[in-house]
C-alpha cells in the first residue's frame, strides 16, 4: 500500500513549518520590543538632559572647570557611587537649588525609608523621586504649551503614585474653568469637559473657590461630576488651585481609577508642588486658541478696574478701518457710576464708536485727539479742566470736566468727573422739560426776536427750521371755542403786565389737536415798561383723556352705587314685610313661643334669615328656623320661596323628615338653585313631644332647669346641595319650664373660634338666663360675641 501521505507532506514537515513559522514572529516580536526599549531610553535621555546640563554647570561654578570637565567629572562621580549620571545631577541640583522641591524631595525620600509600607511606588526602570520630581520640572518649565506639561507630569511625576490622568485647568476672571491640557483622557471626554461655565460644582471649581486642596476619596459617591467620570467610573481625585504672586491661575486635577485612601503628608506636599509648575503655562495660556490672549486678559482686568472706580469711566478699544489704520475707538465698557453728557442711559452708549456718540468730540485739542495721543504713545494725559461738549436736543451743552486717559495694553481707560455744576443742572433741566412734554419760550417785545426750545417746536408739530410763532398769533392756532379764555390771558400779560395761564386745544397743521396748558410773566425794566415775554407750554393731553376717563368711571360708579343702595332697600323691605323685627309672643297649647331677629347692620348684607311659628290644621305647631346663602334680593326671594314652601307642605301632616326632603326638591329643581339650612319641628300638644329634623342647621339647645344641652347633629345635608336626600328625624320629650331655643349662625359665630366652641358658649350663656322667655332672648341677643356682621334670628319656645 501506498503511504497516506506524499514525500515531504506529512505531519512532521507540518510540524516544522510551525516553528518556523513561530521563530518568525518571535524574531519580529522581539525587534519591536528592542526599538520600544530605544524610544523609551531615548525620551528619558531627553527629559534628563536638562538635568544633565543643570548638574554640569553646578560643577562648572563650583570646580571652576570647563563644560568638557565637567562631564568627566560628572560621570566618574557617578562611578564612584554607583549611581547612574542622572540621579547623580538630579542629586547636584536638589543641593544647589534648595527649594520648594529639594524640601519635598528629602521629606518623601525620609518618609519613604522611614515607613517602608507607606512607600511610594517607584517607576517601572527604578527611577528614583528626586529625578523623578526634577525631571518633570525641566520638563513643565521647558514645555511651550500646557499639553506638553500635562503629559509630562503624569509621565515622570504622578504615574508611580498610581495616577492614570491628569488634567490642568485654567481660571476665567468669571470663576469659569477651561481644560488647558490633559493626559490620560480621552480626546472625546476631553471634548467634553472643554469648558465648564460658573457655577457648576466640580472638584477643581471647589479648589478654585476655597483657594486650597480638595481631596475626593471617591468620586462616585461624592455624586460630583468631572472630567474623565465616563473613563474611570469614578475613583479618586484631588484638585490644587495653582497659582502665582497671590492669584490663581487655574487648577491641577490627578485622577486615580480606585477609591483613595488618605495620603502621607510627603504626598500632600509632592502634589502642591507640581501645582506650582503648572502656573508657569497658565500665565501665558489662551483659552480661545488664538495669539492674544495676553490682551483679551488685560482687557478683562481693565474692565475690573473701571468698575472700582467712583467717577465716569470708559474702555476703550481701538477701531481700524479697511487698510488697517485707526479710525475711530469703539466703547466696550462704562462703569456703574458712569453718567452720560446727554443723559443716555448706559446700554445706549455700550458698543457705539465715540465719534457717533460724541460727534462734537472731533474738533482739534478736544477729547479724541487726547485719546487718540495717548493710544500712539502711551503718554498718560491728566487734566483738572477741560471742557466738553455734546449736543443735546441739537443744541450744544458744555461742561467742564477733570479728564484722565490712559493706555492699558491696547485699550484706553478714559475717566472724567463733571466740575461744572450749573451746566449739569441745565442738562437736567433739559431732560426734565423733555420728559415733562414742557417747550419753553422768550419773546422780545423790542426787537421782535422770538426763542424757541426743540420741546416746543415738536408740541406745535414744526421742523426745528421753522419761524416760532408770536404770542400774539396764539388764536390762529388754538379751537375756535377756546378763543375767550386765550383773549383774556393775552390781555393779562401783553396789557395789564402780570403773570397769568390759560388752558386750551392746540390745532397742529398735521391736523392733530393736543391739550395744552400755557403760562407767561412779563419781563418789566425799572420805569415798568414791557421788555420781553417769558413762559412755558405743556403738554397735558394725556392729564386730560385721564381727567375724562375719571370722570366717566366716577358717573358709572355713581350709578352703580345708586342702583345697589335700591336693591338693598327693595330687600330689606321685603324681609321687613315677612319677618318684622319686633313681633308678638304666641301662647297655643301651652307652649309659649318668642322671636327675636336682628337685621344685618350694614344694607348691603342683609340676607335670608328666616324663622316661622304657626298652628297647623292638626293642632300641631310648626316651628323652623333657616338661612339662605347670599345677600340682598336673590337672598331676601329666596327666603320667601323657601318659608313659604314649608307652610304649605306642612299642611299634608308629613313629618319634619318628610318635609325637609320635599323642601330639597323645590330648592333643587323649583328655583333658581337655592342653598340653604333649615331646622324643622313639629310640637304635638297631646304627646308634648317635638319631633324635629336638621338639614346642615347648628343644632337646637334645650335648657332645663340650670343645665343647658345641645341636642344631638342629626344626619341631613343643606337643602339644594343634592336631588335626592334623605334626613334623620329625632325627638325630644318636653317638661314643664323647659326652654328650647332655635337660632342661626349670626347669633354664634366668631371668625377666630371654631363652630363647637361658640356653640358650648351660647349654651352656657343660656343655663345662666332667668326670667321670662322674652328676657331670656333679649339677653342672649345681647350678650352675644358673635362678629360676622350677619343676620341673627333666634326663636325660643318654652314649655309652661
Amino acid at each position: 500500500m501506498s503511504s497516506p501521505n506524499p514525500p515531504g507532506t506529512g505531519p512532521a514537515t507540518e510540524n516544522t513549518a510551525d516553528r518556523a513559522g513561530e521563530g518568525g514572529l518571535g524574531r519580529l516580536a522581539a525587534t519591536v520590543e528592542r526599538l520600544r526599549k530605544q524610544v523609551r531610553e531615548a525620551n528619558a535621555a531627553a527629559d534628563g538632559r536638562a538635568l544633565v546640563e543643570l548638574a554640569k554647570g553646578v560643577l562648572v561654578e563650583r570646580l571652576r572647570c570647563g563644560p568638557a570637565q565637567a562631564a568627566r567629572q560628572l560621570s566618574e562621580l557617578a562611578e564612584q557611587a554607583g549611581l547612574t549620571v542622572l540621579e547623580l545631577a538630579a542629586d547636584l541640583v536638589n543641593q544647589a537649588a534648595q527649594d520648594r522641591f529639594t524640601e519635598v524631595v528629602d521629606q518623601f525620600l525620609a518618609h519613604a525609608v522611614g515607613e517602608g509600607e507607606d512607600r511610594p511606588a517607584e517607576a517601572g526602570d527604578g527611577t528614583s523621586a528626586a529625578v523623578r520630581l526634577r525631571t518633570a520640572e525641566s520638563g513643565a518649565l521647558a514645555a511651550g504649551d500646557t499639553q506638553t506639561v500635562a503629559e509630562s507630569l503624569l509621565e515622570h511625576a504622578l504615574t508611580p503614585l498610581g495616577a492614570t490622568a491628569v488634567a490642568i485647568w485654567s481660571a476665567g476672571n468669571d470663576s469659569s474653568l477651561t481644560l488647558a491640557g490633559f493626559a490620560g483622557i480621552t480626546p472625546e471626554e476631553a471634548a467634553r469637559w472643554r469648558y465648564v461655565p460658573p457655577g457648576v460644582v466640580t472638584p477643581a471649581r471647589r479648589a478654585l473657590v476655597e483657594r486650597g486642596a480638595v481631596w475626593v476619596e471617591d468620586l462616585a459617591r461624592s455624586g460630583l461630576p468631572s472630567v474623565a467620570h465616563r473613563d474611570l467610573a469614578g475613583g479618586g481625585r484631588v484638585a490644587v488651585p495653582a497659582g502665582a504672586g497671590g492669584r490663581v491661575l487655574g487648577v491641577l486635577e490627578i485622577c486615580w481609577p480606585q477609591p483613595l485612601e488618605p495620603q502621607p503628608q510627603p504626598v500632600r506636599r509632592q502634589v502642591e508642588a507640581l501645582a506650582e509648575l503648572c502656573a508657569h503655562t497658565l500665565e501665558t495660556f489662551d483659552p480661545h486658541g488664538g495669539e492674544d490672549d495676553p490682551a483679551g486678559r488685560a482687557l478683562a482686568e481693565l474692565v475690573d478696574l473701571a468698575d472700582g472706580l467712583l467717577d465716569s469711566a470708559l474702555v476703550l478699544r481701538p477701531h481700524l478701518d479697511a487698510n488697517g489704520e485707526l479710525s475711530d475707538f469703539r466703547i466696550h465698557h462704562v462703569n456703574r457710576r458712569f453718567v452720560d453728557l446727554a443723559g443716555r442711559p448706559r446700554g445706549a452708549i455700550v458698543g457705539a464708536l465715540v465719534l457717533e456718540v460724541y460727534p462734537m468730540a472731533a474738533d482739534d485739542g478736544s477729547l479724541f485727539d487726547k485719546v487718540e495721543h495717548v493710544h500712539a504713545t502711551g503718554e498718560p494725559f491728566r487734566a483738572e479742566r477741560m471742557t466738553l461738549t455734546e449736543l443735546v436736543d441739537q443744541v450744544p451743552l458744555t461742561v467742564v470736566a477733570a479728564v484722565s486717559i490712559s493706555r492699558h495694553g491696547d485699550n484706553v481707560l478714559v475717566v472724567w468727573r463733571v466740575q461744572d455744576e450749573t451746566a449739569r443742572l441745565a442738562n437736567l433741566l433739559q431732560h426734565a422739560q423733555r420728559l415733562g412734554r414742557i417747550g419753553g419760550f422768550e419773546e422780545s417785545t423790542a426787537t421782535g426776536e422770538i426763542t424757541w426750545n426743540s420741546q416746543l417746536f415738536a408740541l406745535y408739530g414744526l421742523p426745528a427750521s421753522a419761524d416760532p410763532l408770536p404770542l400774539a398769533q396764539l388764536p390762529l392756532h388754538a379751537h375756535p371755542d377756546d378763543a375767550v379764555a386765550i383773549n383774556r390771558f393775552l390781555r393779562a400779560v401783553l396789557h395789564h403786565r402780570r403773570a397769568d395761564s390759560a388752558a386750551f386745544r392746540l390745532q397742529r397743521p398735521d391736523g392733530v389737536t393736543r391739550h395744552v396748558r400755557v403760562i407767561a410773566e412779563p419781563v418789566l425794566d425799572a420805569a415798568g415798561r414791557l421788555l420781553a415775554v417769558r413762559g412755558a407750554y405743556q403738554d397735558v393731553s394725556a392729564q386730560h383723556w385721564t381727567e375724562v376717563a375719571l370722570s366717566a368711571t366716577r358717573d358709572q360708579l355713581a350709578h352703580t352705587e345708586q342702583q345697589a343702595a335700591e336693591h338693598n332697600r327693595l330687600a330689606l323691605q321685603l324681609q321687613q314685610a315677612i319677618m318684622p323685627p319686633a313681633q308678638p309672643s304666641i301662647d297655643a297649647f301651652g307652649l309659649r313661643i318668642a322671636v327675636r331677629y336682628r337685621p344685618a347692620e350694614q344694607e348691603h348684607l342683609v340676607g335670608g334669615d328666616w324663622y316661622d311659628a304657626v298652628v297647623l290644621p292638626s293642632k300641631q305647631i310648626l316651628v323652623s328656623v333657616g338661612d339662605i346663602t347670599g345677600h340682598g334680593i336673590k337672598g331676601a326671594t329666596g327666603m320667601v320661596v323657601l318659608r313659604n314652601a314649608l307652610r304649605g307642605l306642612a299642611a299634608t301632616g308629613a313629618g319634619p323628615a318628610q318635609l325637609l326632603t320635599w323642601l330639597n326638591v323645590v330648592a333643587h329643581h323649583l328655583s333658581d338653585n337655592i342653598l340653604a339650612t333649615a331646622i324643622c319641628g313639629l310640637y304635638d300638644p297631646q304627646t308634648r313631644v317635638l319631633r324635629w329634623a336638621r338639614a346642615g342647621h347648628l343644632p337646637p339647645v334645650l335648657v332645663r332647669g340650670q343645665h343647658a344641652t345641645v341636642l344631638p347633629m342629626l344626619d341631613g345635608v343643606l337643602l339644594g346641595a343634592l336631588a335626592e336626600v334623605d334626613y334623620e328625624e329625632g325627638q325630644v320629650q318636653l317638661e314643664q319650664d323647659d326652654v328650647l331655643l332655635l337660632y342661626t349662625d349670626g347669633l354664634v359665630e366668631r371668625r377666630d373660634t371654631p363652630l363647637d366652641d361658640c356653640i358650648e358658649a351660647l349654651s352656657s350663656a343660656a343655663a345662666g338666663a332667668w326670667g321670662p322667655l322674652e328676657e331670656r332672648l333679649d339677653h342672649l341677643l345681647t350678650h352675644s360675641d358673635a362678629d360676622t356682621d350677619d343676620d341673627t334670628c333666634l326663636l325660643g319656645i318654652q314649655m309652661l
